[in-house]
């Protein structure tokens, strides 16, 4: 082998093997971020978590025979709570949890007093902004999710992939059917019209139409003819 040829053998090899460090490397970063967006998730269910139990209470005090949305809402509570396993397992405990909080707040509908109730409506506003919050994670781990799947399915880097046994990691959603179209059990207080909207834009009032002219009537006589000149 000429000395040109084993050079470029070497040059493209030295080439494959920074190459491939390079990209493990890219994997390693991605995984770690992907846990660290995971954590975030996992810090926002915590808090919502914690609320549930205080915002059942409040609504029991005005609404105490609604025992069996009270029991839904602790039930799924605890099977969210005790969910350890996978994004796409903690999701399916969530889409419960969230679908018995729209019962929860449908109830408050009924009681203007505990709409009013500054306990409540703190603890109300506590879990929108939690909520918000846990959108912008998901969001974001979600993303990172698709950069890494993509890499892992795509070529050169899914050889990589499968020498060092990068797998797929699952996306976080909650079904669609329980979130519903804004996906969050979201409650609006302000001002006085309608109140506790889940997730949704309350309608605006419809604006009277203006009444409309008469058809039929008669018209008025034309004035009389001037009298005769004398």
């Amino acid at each position: 082998m000429s000395p040109t040829i084993l050079i470029v053998v070497l040059v493209v090899l030295a080439v494959i093997v920074f190459g491939g460090i390079a990209s493990y490397n890219r994997f390693v970063r991605q995984k770690n971020l992907i846990k660290d967006a995971w954590a975030n998730i996992d810090t926002e269910l915590r808090r919502r978590y914690d609320l549930i139990p205080n915002l059942v209470e409040t609504v029991k005090g005005y609404a105490s025979h609604e025992r069996q949305v009270f029991e839904n809402v602790t039930k799924a509570r605890a099977m969210a709570t005790s969910a350890t396993g996978s994004p796409a397992e903690q999701a399916a405990a969530e889409g419960p949890l969230v679908a018995a909080l729209r019962q929860l707040f449908a109830v408050v509908e009924n009681y203007p007093d505990l709409k009013a109730n500054q306990n409540f409506l703190a603890l109300q506003s506590e879990l929108s902004n939690t909520e918000d919050r846990l959108q912008t994670a998901r969001r974001f781990y979600n993303a990172n999710v698709r950069d890494y799947n993509q890499r892992v399915q795509s070529f050169p880097s899914m050889l990589v992939a499968r020498m060092f046994n990068f797998k797929e990691e699952e996306f976080f959603e909650v079904d669609e059917s329980l979130r519903g179209d804004a996906g969050v059990p979201k409650v609006d207080f302000a001002g006085a019209g309608p109140a506790a909207t889940l997730g949704q834009t309350p309608a605006a009032p419809e604006t009277p139409a203006a009444p409309a002219a008469d058809e039929g009537e008669p018209e008025p006589p034309p004035p009389p003819p001037p009298p005769p000149s004398s």
